[in-house]
């Protein structure tokens, strides 16, 4: 796994443990999302902050540029995501 999707990972364990709030952890996700615009799985995690931030326009945009979909609650789409990334 290379070092950019690994510091992916930790930033959203970081937001999962803050409750999937918009923080400081929300932040450093959006704006690690925001670098690497253009990478399907950071647009899918920029897709997450939105729907957190119950921005739902802006997130459906940024999961039609991921190729992917709305999966249940919000810690359920991390926990998908998150083994996604992690057999990557």
């Amino acid at each position: 796994m290379n070092s950019e999707l690994t510091s992916l990972i930790a930033a959203f364990d970081g937001l999962a443990a803050a409750g999937f709030t918009v923080s400081a952890e929300w932040e450093e996700v959006h704006d690690l999302c925001q670098r690497h615009e253009g990478e399907q799985v950071f647009d899918w995690g920029h897709a997450l902050c939105h729907r957190i931030e119950g921005d739902d326009w802006n997130a459906d945009y940024w999961y039609r540029r991921a190729g992917k979909r709305r999966m249940g609650a919000i810690g359920e789409e991390w926990a998908a995501m998150r083994a996604e990334l992690s057999a990557a």
